[in-house]
Protein backbone atom coordinates (compact mmCIF):
# COMPACT_ATOMS: atom_id res chain seq x y z
CA UNK A 1 0.00 0.00 0.00
CA UNK A 2 0.97 3.44 -0.75
CA UNK A 3 0.26 6.32 1.43
CA UNK A 4 0.69 9.77 0.64
CA UNK A 5 0.77 12.20 3.71
CA UNK A 6 0.13 16.13 3.41
CA UNK A 7 0.06 18.53 6.53
CA UNK A 8 0.19 22.07 7.66
CA UNK A 9 -1.84 23.78 4.35
CA UNK A 10 -2.62 26.80 5.61
CA UNK A 11 -4.99 28.07 3.44
CA UNK A 12 -2.19 27.82 0.44
CA UNK A 13 -4.72 25.93 -2.37
CA UNK A 14 -1.44 26.93 -5.32
CA UNK A 15 0.87 24.74 -3.08
CA UNK A 16 -2.01 22.17 -2.47
CA UNK A 17 -2.54 21.95 -6.12
CA UNK A 18 0.69 21.47 -7.13
CA UNK A 19 1.19 18.77 -4.74
CA UNK A 20 -2.58 17.04 -5.97
CA UNK A 21 -0.77 17.12 -9.39
CA UNK A 22 1.90 14.89 -8.42
CA UNK A 23 0.43 12.99 -6.70
CA UNK A 24 -1.98 12.12 -9.45
CA UNK A 25 1.48 10.36 -11.17
CA UNK A 26 2.09 8.46 -8.08
CA UNK A 27 -0.71 6.23 -7.79
CA UNK A 28 -1.30 6.35 -4.19
CA UNK A 29 -3.77 4.38 -2.80
CA UNK A 30 -4.57 6.91 0.30
CA UNK A 31 -3.93 10.84 1.23
CA UNK A 32 -3.97 11.83 4.75
CA UNK A 33 -4.11 14.89 5.78
CA UNK A 34 -2.39 15.58 9.38
CA UNK A 35 -4.31 18.80 9.83
CA UNK A 36 -3.98 22.33 9.91
CA UNK A 37 -6.22 23.02 6.59
CA UNK A 38 -7.51 26.55 5.90
CA UNK A 39 -6.30 28.40 8.18
CA UNK A 40 -3.42 31.31 8.12
CA UNK A 41 -3.34 31.78 4.29
CA UNK A 42 -5.42 33.82 1.27
CA UNK A 43 -7.26 30.75 0.22
CA UNK A 44 -9.29 28.77 3.38
CA UNK A 45 -12.16 27.86 1.53
CA UNK A 46 -11.01 26.96 -1.48
CA UNK A 47 -8.44 25.16 0.35
CA UNK A 48 -11.23 23.19 2.53
CA UNK A 49 -13.04 22.48 -0.50
CA UNK A 50 -9.85 20.90 -2.87
CA UNK A 51 -9.67 18.77 0.98
CA UNK A 52 -13.18 17.69 0.96
CA UNK A 53 -13.60 16.96 -2.90
CA UNK A 54 -10.62 14.51 -1.49
CA UNK A 55 -12.25 12.43 0.61
CA UNK A 56 -9.71 11.42 2.74
CA UNK A 57 -9.29 11.24 6.64
CA UNK A 58 -7.91 14.54 8.15
CA UNK A 59 -6.85 14.67 11.35
CA UNK A 60 -7.91 17.86 13.47
CA UNK A 61 -4.65 20.12 13.97
CA UNK A 62 -4.44 23.28 16.66
CA UNK A 63 -4.85 25.45 13.48
CA UNK A 64 -8.33 23.96 12.62
CA UNK A 65 -9.68 23.41 16.31
CA UNK A 66 -9.03 27.65 16.51
CA UNK A 67 -11.46 27.72 13.60
CA UNK A 68 -13.82 25.85 16.00
CA UNK A 69 -13.12 27.61 19.32
CA UNK A 70 -11.16 31.04 18.23
CA UNK A 71 -12.43 32.61 21.98
CA UNK A 72 -10.08 30.01 23.41
CA UNK A 73 -7.29 30.74 21.63
CA UNK A 74 -6.17 34.23 21.27
CA UNK A 75 -2.42 34.37 22.06
CA UNK A 76 -0.21 35.65 24.68
CA UNK A 77 2.46 36.64 22.29
CA UNK A 78 2.23 39.81 21.00
CA UNK A 79 4.15 38.65 18.22
CA UNK A 80 1.67 36.02 17.08
CA UNK A 81 -1.50 38.20 17.41
CA UNK A 82 -1.11 38.92 13.93
CA UNK A 83 -1.61 35.26 12.91
CA UNK A 84 -4.28 35.31 15.48
CA UNK A 85 -6.34 38.43 13.49
CA UNK A 86 -5.78 36.09 10.14
CA UNK A 87 -7.22 33.16 11.19
CA UNK A 88 -10.28 35.40 12.64
CA UNK A 89 -10.26 36.79 9.58
CA UNK A 90 -10.31 32.89 7.66
CA UNK A 91 -12.59 31.24 10.17
CA UNK A 92 -15.11 34.65 9.01
CA UNK A 93 -14.67 33.48 5.00
CA UNK A 94 -15.60 29.97 5.83
CA UNK A 95 -19.85 28.59 5.78
CA UNK A 96 -21.73 26.81 8.24
CA UNK A 97 -21.22 23.61 6.26
CA UNK A 98 -17.43 23.75 5.91
CA UNK A 99 -16.99 24.41 9.97
CA UNK A 100 -19.00 21.35 10.65
CA UNK A 101 -16.04 19.31 7.89
CA UNK A 102 -13.59 20.85 10.37
CA UNK A 103 -15.58 19.44 13.32
CA UNK A 104 -15.46 15.83 11.68
CA UNK A 105 -11.45 16.05 11.62
CA UNK A 106 -10.41 12.97 14.02
CA UNK A 107 -7.31 13.38 16.77
CA UNK A 108 -5.90 10.81 15.63
CA UNK A 109 -6.20 8.15 12.63
CA UNK A 110 -4.75 5.09 12.34
CA UNK A 111 -4.43 2.28 9.46
CA UNK A 112 -3.34 -0.97 8.06
CA UNK A 113 -0.57 -0.23 5.49
CA UNK A 114 0.30 -4.02 5.13
CA UNK A 115 -0.07 -7.12 6.86
CA UNK A 116 1.78 -6.50 9.73
CA UNK A 117 2.66 -2.97 9.64
CA UNK A 118 0.51 0.19 10.76
CA UNK A 119 0.76 3.58 10.44
CA UNK A 120 -0.89 6.24 12.97
CA UNK A 121 -1.34 9.62 12.35
CA UNK A 122 -1.84 12.55 14.46
CA UNK A 123 -0.69 16.48 14.41
CA UNK A 124 1.23 17.23 17.15
CA UNK A 125 1.48 14.16 18.89
CA UNK A 126 -1.03 11.52 20.15
CA UNK A 127 -1.86 13.58 23.11
CA UNK A 128 -1.79 16.58 21.62
CA UNK A 129 -1.99 19.19 18.51
CA UNK A 130 -0.03 21.49 20.22
CA UNK A 131 3.22 18.86 20.99
CA UNK A 132 6.55 19.50 19.01
CA UNK A 133 8.27 16.62 17.98
CA UNK A 134 11.47 17.68 16.29
CA UNK A 135 15.04 15.56 15.71
CA UNK A 136 16.17 16.88 19.25
CA UNK A 137 13.25 15.71 21.15
CA UNK A 138 14.67 13.60 23.78
CA UNK A 139 13.99 9.44 24.03
CA UNK A 140 12.59 9.46 27.42
CA UNK A 141 10.01 12.05 26.03
CA UNK A 142 9.18 9.98 23.03
CA UNK A 143 8.56 7.01 25.29
CA UNK A 144 6.30 8.63 27.19
CA UNK A 145 4.49 10.38 24.21
CA UNK A 146 4.26 6.85 22.67
CA UNK A 147 3.65 4.87 25.99
CA UNK A 148 0.11 3.16 24.48
CA UNK A 149 1.22 3.36 20.83
CA UNK A 150 2.16 -0.10 18.68
CA UNK A 151 2.88 1.37 15.21
CA UNK A 152 5.30 0.95 12.75
CA UNK A 153 5.13 4.87 11.19
CA UNK A 154 4.28 7.19 13.76
CA UNK A 155 3.09 10.20 11.49
CA UNK A 156 2.42 13.76 12.16
CA UNK A 157 2.89 17.51 11.63
CA UNK A 158 2.43 20.76 13.30
CA UNK A 159 6.28 21.94 12.93
CA UNK A 160 6.33 22.75 9.26
CA UNK A 161 9.86 20.62 9.52
CA UNK A 162 9.93 17.00 7.33
CA UNK A 163 11.72 14.37 9.71
CA UNK A 164 12.53 10.88 9.41
CA UNK A 165 13.91 9.33 12.51
CA UNK A 166 14.08 5.80 13.58
CA UNK A 167 12.04 5.57 17.39
CA UNK A 168 12.71 1.62 18.77
CA UNK A 169 11.04 -0.29 15.91
CA UNK A 170 9.13 2.34 14.52
CA UNK A 171 9.86 4.96 12.17
CA UNK A 172 9.14 8.60 13.34
CA UNK A 173 8.16 10.92 10.37
CA UNK A 174 7.12 14.02 9.54
CA UNK A 175 6.08 15.38 5.73
CA UNK A 176 6.86 19.03 6.33
CA UNK A 177 4.32 21.64 5.44
CA UNK A 178 2.32 21.98 1.89
CA UNK A 179 1.53 25.77 2.90
CA UNK A 180 4.06 27.07 4.85
CA UNK A 181 7.21 25.67 4.75
CA UNK A 182 10.00 26.70 6.95
CA UNK A 183 13.74 27.25 6.43
CA UNK A 184 16.44 28.77 8.42
CA UNK A 185 18.59 31.26 7.27
CA UNK A 186 22.13 29.72 8.44
CA UNK A 187 24.22 33.13 8.78
CA UNK A 188 20.84 34.87 11.47
CA UNK A 189 18.60 32.44 12.40
CA UNK A 190 16.49 33.69 10.48
CA UNK A 191 12.45 31.81 9.74
CA UNK A 192 11.23 32.44 6.17
CA UNK A 193 8.97 30.08 4.03
CA UNK A 194 10.30 28.08 1.19
CA UNK A 195 8.61 27.88 -2.20
CA UNK A 196 8.50 24.65 -2.53
CA UNK A 197 5.28 22.38 -0.58
CA UNK A 198 6.15 19.33 0.85
CA UNK A 199 4.79 16.12 1.61
CA UNK A 200 5.59 11.93 2.26
CA UNK A 201 5.25 8.96 0.32
CA UNK A 202 4.93 6.05 2.54
CA UNK A 203 4.74 2.54 1.20
CA UNK A 204 4.44 -1.02 2.80
CA UNK A 205 4.76 -4.37 0.60
CA UNK A 206 5.85 -7.65 1.49
CA UNK A 207 7.05 -6.92 5.43
CA UNK A 208 9.03 -3.59 3.79
CA UNK A 209 8.27 0.01 4.89
CA UNK A 210 10.00 2.57 2.54
CA UNK A 211 9.08 6.73 3.06
CA UNK A 212 10.19 9.42 0.59
CA UNK A 213 10.17 12.65 1.68
CA UNK A 214 8.85 15.02 -1.43
CA UNK A 215 9.10 18.66 -2.06
CA UNK A 216 7.89 20.22 -5.14
CA UNK A 217 8.24 23.96 -6.21
CA UNK A 218 4.96 26.19 -6.42
CA UNK A 219 4.68 29.63 -8.11
CA UNK A 220 4.96 31.80 -5.03
CA UNK A 221 4.13 35.85 -6.92
CA UNK A 222 0.58 33.78 -7.29
CA UNK A 223 0.32 33.28 -3.94
CA UNK A 224 1.21 36.43 -3.12
CA UNK A 225 -1.33 37.89 -5.90
CA UNK A 226 -4.16 35.67 -3.77
CA UNK A 227 -2.84 37.49 -1.00
CA UNK A 228 -3.28 41.29 -2.56
CA UNK A 229 -6.59 40.23 -4.26
CA UNK A 230 -7.63 39.31 -1.08
CA UNK A 231 -8.78 41.87 2.23
CA UNK A 232 -6.73 39.48 4.27
CA UNK A 233 -5.08 41.30 7.08
CA UNK A 234 -1.31 42.11 8.22
CA UNK A 235 -0.72 40.94 3.87
CA UNK A 236 2.24 42.87 3.80
CA UNK A 237 4.02 41.06 7.18
CA UNK A 238 2.39 37.79 5.74
CA UNK A 239 4.77 38.11 2.76
CA UNK A 240 7.60 39.12 4.21
CA UNK A 241 7.89 35.71 5.50
CA UNK A 242 8.11 34.39 1.80
CA UNK A 243 10.77 36.78 0.78
CA UNK A 244 8.26 38.98 -1.88
CA UNK A 245 8.32 41.75 -2.39
CA UNK A 246 4.92 43.80 -1.44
Amino acid sequence: MRIALIADIHGNVVALDEVLAELEKKAVDQIVCLGDVAAGGPRPAQTLERLRELDCPVVMGNADQWLLTPQNAVPSDETLRWFSDIGSWCRNRLSDEQLSYIESFVPTFEQRIDDDATILCYHGSPRSNTEHLTAMTPEDDLDEIFASVDADVLAGGHTHVQLFRRYTNAILLNPGSVGLPYEIEPETGVVYNRPEAEYALVEARGGSISVSLQRVPFDVETVAKDVRESDMPHADQWLEDWKVEN
